[in-house]
């Protein structure tokens, strides 16, 4: 029976171990398959597609310049209107043509003002806008603080108290009598006075 036991675990190792090689060798065919196979993206392939995107986002790049200068080259002739040719113009037709700039400037005039007119007043709106949506979630706008010197208003403070200390220097000494700190000799040299007087 030993040798029966013994013998089913000795084939039951090597069939784990066949299966081990088996996965084990899979394993590496799939590994040199992978090394053989190179992918889509190779290295090479990658830097040929930046180049092109590179140089198809300059092109569009370009062309919307171009497109954005025709644009403004035309609302610009829009408004200010095809020149006038003035060589051998009389007087009358310049005046005529200067009454005719004349009268467009105004009317630009009064677009532009009514331009900024809206721009003010949306911008006061945003403002507004924003303030309300502030106080709605709880948050303050922290007003711009201006600098001030931390020790600009001591100094101030101290020379100001110093021009006052100069001048009220002799007002605030105590007014002493001369008899006060005489000696006491001099004092009974007064002849003529009473002795209550010398005390």
């Amino acid at each position: 029976m030993s040798d029966n036991m013994r013998y089913e675990e000795r084939r039951k190792m090597e069939e784990k171990e066949r299966k081990k090689a088996d996965v084990r060798k899979r394993l590496e065919e799939a590994a040199k398959a992978k090394k053989g196979k190179k992918g889509f993206m190779t290295p090479e392939r990658k830097k040929k597609l930046r180049q092109l995107l590179r140089k198809k986002a300059a092109e569009e790049l370009k062309k919307e310049q171009e497109r954005k200068a025709e644009e403004r080259k035309k609302i610009i002739l829009q408004r200010t209107g095809n020149p006038k040719s003035m060589d051998g113009a009389n007087e009358a037709t310049l005046q005529a043509i200067c009454k005719e700039y004349h009268k467009r400037i105004l009317s630009l005039e009064d677009i532009k003002y009514d331009l900024e007119y809206e721009v003010r007043q949306k911008d006061f709106l945003i403002n507004e806008l924003n303030i309300q949506v502030n106080d709605l979630r709880g948050k303050f706008v922290k007003p711009t603080l201006k600098k001030v010197s931390k020790y600009e208003g001591k100094f101030e403070k101290l020379k100001a108290i110093a021009k006052n200390a100069d001048m009220d220097f002799r007002a605030n000494l105590k007014s002493i009598s001369k008899d006060k700190f005489k000696l006491g000799e001099e004092k009974e040299k007064k002849k003529g006075a009473p002795e209550w007087a010398n005390k």
